[in-house]
């Protein structure tokens, strides 16, 4: 989303300032939009991070790291989506042209982060885990008998997996991802010498993937541009 890492950092953190000067403190009544969410993890969550959302983007800021010591500083939320919005507007660099997203997108996106910044992660149940993480990837999805394993895609949109660990049997695996949220994702396998990638697919169908296997481990991820760099990936481990 914002565009040189430190020098970004900077703009946006030099923005806050300039606009908290002329604007004053502002209120904290900003509400956290869902169509926002679905539209930050699709537009910006591959150069940021951003703990509700659940990206881990490095191109671009952490941006509650960036507003961290704004918030402390009692800057109002509403201020903050100002200052959001109007980096938007503005190209920051070859990765973010500007307008990414524009009108009542941009407005919903601005206000979403300004509403999260700081306070954590959300999980696929929407509960705030308060420690930064996600409440994704626990536990290992394991082959069934037809040596078919389920990887579902976060519910909620977050570029993540329910799983971040996989095993199967050698010979022919199937991998699966349903995806119930509205942000297209596929499921893709990598290493090995395999390189196979399945359909993207959004609200509720289903990607999948088969290969013939031999024993070792590989790389399933999301091969949407920018979603495994997201985080959306994980270890499949064939024995």
């Amino acid at each position: 989303m914002f565009g040189g890492r430190h020098l970004r950092l900077a703009g946006v953190l030099g923005a806050t300032a300039a606009l908290a000067a002329s604007s004053g403190c502002g209120g904290d009544d900003v509400a956290a939009d869902p169509a926002g969410k679905q539209l930050f993890v699709q537009k910006c969550g591959a150069c940021h991070a951003l703990a509700d959302a659940g990206t881990k983007g490095q191109i671009g800021p952490d941006l509650d790291f960036a507003f961290k010591q704004s918030v402390a500083d009692g800057l109002g939320r509403d201020t903050i989506s100002g200052v959001v919005r109007k980096q938007i507007s503005l190209p920051q660099g070859p990765e973010m042209p500007a307008d990414l997203v524009t009108g009542k997108d941009a407005e919903a996106v601005a206000a979403y982060v300004a509403a999260v910044i700081g306070k954590g992660a959300s999980g696929p149940s929407g509960a705030t885990t308060g420690d930064g993480t996600t409440g994704d990837g626990g536990g290992t999805a394991e082959a069934n008998a037809r040596n078919e394993v389920p990887i579902p895609a976060d519910a909620s949109g977050q570029l993540a997996y329910e799983f971040t660990e996989a095993s199967a049997r050698p010979g022919k695996v199937t991998l699966s991802s349903k995806n119930e949220s509205p942000v297209p994702h596929d499921i893709s396998l990598k290493g090995g010498g395999v390189d196979e990638r399945g359909d993207e697919v959004s609200g509720g169908d289903t990607s999948k993937v088969t290969v013939n296997l031999k024993s070792g481990e590989y790389t399933f991820y999301c091969s949407v541009p920018g979603h495994e760099q997201g985080g959306m990936k994980g270890t499949l481990t064939v024995r």
